[in-house]
């Protein structure tokens, strides 16, 4: 009887140690790492996360400053302006209502911004299309996916010339529009970093959130900074390299179609909805590179090209030079394509995959 009540206490002791394993393993899951290391050459690595996702800033200071601390709070003062999951952000009590005095310095401007290249792209990037993006289920609210008839109703609130502002406020011209800045606000967050660490003196960086960033200065070793571009395969690694571009403080941002979906009877429905139709786009390119004097500008014009397909893209980027881009697309037999800007073409090299 002893025997079998120590093997039970054993056991016991043995079921909470795995639980607590686990338990750990978990949590190391849900909360990725937040770290600063400073390294001899007066390289600083900050990460955490933010907006639902993780950052990493690397700068050079001789000093060996952390700003770590002030990093974060400005990430929160940012997410209190910007993100329609927080539900008394400046955004958030702005769709529910049809004017707004702006609080914070950041509504204003990436409304400007907004504006610019809502115009240039003649409406395929439109942060108005909140309403479509949540019946998609890629917003706040989860996937409520509704009929044609009514995506047709939601299309006439989608519309940013509905939206008037001035250096005060911003206000609606009809009721129930409703803005979702989640396709330039990750850039916008990646500018505001660069901000705070150029009045700090720090001029040599690389800032990146979620996959969108800008390079300042060069790095450790005197060069300009390289980022990789991932393979557009949902099936391969996330760290499975496509291309390296070399940034002269520039901002970069890609959107792409390769990973983020849902499928419903045997249906992909990619995350990037056209503006001007409602539904998800369907067209042949994967993802869309683009390099322009900030990360607000390179998030927004990633999206719009992939509202807009290859040709189209093409045809944009030529006109109007207003930034530099990475196309990678399928041909009409299904093979992987590339097509590369003029202004890129120094700064790109192709990984061989032979």
């Amino acid at each position: 009887m002893r025997n079998n009540a120590r093997k039970n206490v054993i056991y016991s002791i043995i079921l909470l140690l795995i639980v607590f394993i686990v338990f750990l393993y978990r949590q190391n899951q849900q909360n990725p790492r937040e770290a600063t290391t400073v390294e001899q050459d007066g390289r600083v690595i900050l990460t955490g996360q933010t907006m639902g996702t993780t950052y990493r800033v690397v700068y050079l200071d001789e000093q060996s400053r952390d700003f770590k601390k002030q990093i974060d709070s400005v990430f929160v003062a940012f997410n209190k302006s910007q993100s329609t999951y927080i539900e008394d952000s400046e955004i958030s009590r702005f769709n529910r209502q049809d004017t707004l005095e702006f609080e914070s310095p950041y509504f204003l401007e990436v409304l400007e911004s907004s504006r610019e290249v809502f115009e240039l792209t003649k409406g395929s990037f439109d942060p108005t299309i909140g309403p479509l993006v949540n019946v998609w289920g890629f917003g706040p609210e989860g996937a409520q996916r509704k009929d044609s008839t009514e995506i047709k109703d939601l299309l006439r609130l989608v519309d940013f010339n509905l939206i008037g502002y001035d250096s005060n406020q911003v206000w609606k011209t009809k009721p129930g529009v409703y803005l979702d800045f989640s396709a330039i606000a990750k850039g916008y967050g990646v500018d505001v970093v660069v901000d705070f660490l150029e009045e700090q003196g720090i001029y040599n960086m690389l800032v990146e959130i979620g996959g969108e960033l800008v390079a300042r200065g060069v790095n450790e070793n005197g060069e300009l900074w390289k980022v990789g571009i991932n393979q557009p395969d949902e099936t391969g690694a996330k760290d499975d390299l496509f291309s390296i571009i070399a940034l002269d403080n520039q901002g970069l941002a890609t959107s792409g179609n390769y990973r983020n979906f849902y499928e419903r009877d045997g249906i992909k429905y990619s995350h990037t909805i056209s503006p001007k139709t409602g539904f998800p786009v369907r067209h042949s390119l994967l993802s869309a590179t683009v390099v322009a004097e900030n990360c607000m500008l390179a998030d927004a014009y990633a999206t719009a090209l992939m509202v807009m397909g290859t040709e189209e893209a093409i045809a944009l980027q030529e006109s109007s030079q207003a930034f530099e881009m990475l196309l990678i697309f399928n041909d009409e037999e299904g093979k992987l394509e590339t097509f590369v800007s003029e202004g890129l073409k120094p700064f790109i090299s192709f990984i061989d995959r032979d």
